[in-house]
């Protein structure tokens, strides 16, 4: 993927699946349906015969998701709301959004009076994929009044931030306050993240502002938002002092003080330094160091989450962008598979640096990043990494 899609990209997959807000439902005249009933189900296994089984059959997105759920009710067989949810989800999960749309449009049509906010919510953002946003903001304004809620209200907003329609978002924001709706923490982190990934910094701290305000807690994510704020336009006194807050915080736990030591580890074994500038230098290629910041603090993120695989998809994905990396975005990584207690991980960060002809390999990172882990009282990972660097072939690398 291009280097300036990964930020906004990676945070939707970790938001979709934190908030429990994913959603929703669109009117039965906007899915077409191009075959019957008998030329929608595909060959299936013999050994299983179940709903989810028969809709997974059916691979090729023209072929219709409906008519296995017509051919299935036809058999005198039960449909249950939560089989229908389940199977949307998972359709979701496997890219099949047309499928899963259809499933959805089904579970609102047929189940009315059970349908829930994030059923509507989810056929929002279901709709934005597979129809695109004129369909979507349509579908909405259909809605009855009863069902313009928070959730569906925030799915919209999702579809606007996912797009980068500021304009639009920032105006659907404005309505969802003048409706005196409840405002949770995502709806919040959504604006945070569409600032982040247009470059507007400056209005990040101002929706945190208004969370505290109406008082709603932050979560990790807006925070994380926030500190990489202020870090990509090296505001790093305010980090600190964000951290600071972040540990007087009454749900400060495992995963809180992971965060905390990854990014006092990262602003000081990358040599951050406060600058009055708004704005940074441009890299090579046209990446700004504020967006590499940025994807710096992804991987902090899902560090402190203690989510390995994101960390491995996220490497994977900036490494293929072909962009020239410097060593503070290696040691970033490192340190976050070092925090995670991934040794061979490390060896192949160390390798990879090593052989990076966009990032020479500077044993005074190297001896940053053991100093910062032994400051934050971590002396037994710092003492790994060392023995790993010296095995490695590293030179200069200082006693602890």
């Amino acid at each position: 993927m291009a280097a300036r899609s990964i930020f906004l990209t990676l945070t939707r997959n970790v938001r979709g699946r934190e908030r429990s807000l994913f959603r929703s439902f669109t009117t039965t005249t906007e899915v077409v349906y191009e075959d019957s009933p008998d030329s929608a189900v595909e060959e299936k296994d013999e050994t299983v015969d179940d709903l989810k089984s028969r809709i997974f059959s059916v691979r090729l997105p023209k072929r219709s998701a409906t008519n296995v759920l017509q051919r299935w009710v036809g058999e005198g067989r039960q449909v249950s709301i939560s089989d229908l949810r389940h199977i949307s989800k998972e359709l979701q999960k496997s890219r099949r959004f047309k499928h899963a749309l259809e499933i959805s449009e089904w579970l609102v049509y047929h189940n009315q009076d059970e349908a829930l906010d994030s059923d509507y919510a989810t056929r929002i953002d279901l709709i934005t994929k597979v129809f695109g946003i004129d369909s979507a903001e349509r579908y909405f304004e259909g809605l009855p009044s009863t069902a313009k809620t928070t959730e569906t209200y925030t799915a919209l907003l999702h579809s606007y931030a996912s797009l980068r329609l500021t304009e639009k978002a920032e105006d659907l924001y404005e309505r969802m306050k003048e409706a005196n709706l409840s405002l949770n923490t995502v709806t919040y982190n959504e604006m945070m993240t569409l600032y982040m990934s247009v470059g507007l910094l400056g209005k990040v701290p101002l929706i945190v502002e208004e969370m505290k305000l109406h008082k709603v807690s932050p979560d990790l994510f807006t925070y994380n938002l926030w500190v990489s704020s202020c870090a990509a336009t090296l505001k790093i006194d305010e980090v600190r002092r964000i951290l600071y807050e972040i540990s007087l915080g009454s749900d400060y736990g495992e995963q809180w003080k992971r965060y905390i030591n990854l990014v006092y580890i990262y602003i000081t074994s990358g040599n951050l330094v406060n600058s009055g500038l708004n704005s940074v230098v441009e890299c090579v290629k046209g990446i700004t160091q504020r967006e590499w910041i940025s994807y710096d603090f992804l991987i902090i993120l899902y560090g402190a989450l203690g989510n390995k695989d994101k960390l491995d998809q996220i490497w994977k994905s900036l490494r293929m962008t072909n962009q020239k990396m410097s060593s503070r975005n290696y040691v970033c990584i490192l340190s976050s598979y070092l925090m995670l207690g991934h040794m061979n991980e490390v060896g192949e960060i160390i390798d990879q640096w090593k052989l990076s002809a966009a990032a020479d390999f500077d044993s005074s990172s190297g001896n940053r990043l053991l100093k910062a882990y032994k400051e934050s009282g971590l002396e037994e990972r710092a003492v790994a990494c060392r023995l790993l660097l010296i095995q490695k072939g590293c030179d200069q690398i200082e006693e602890l």
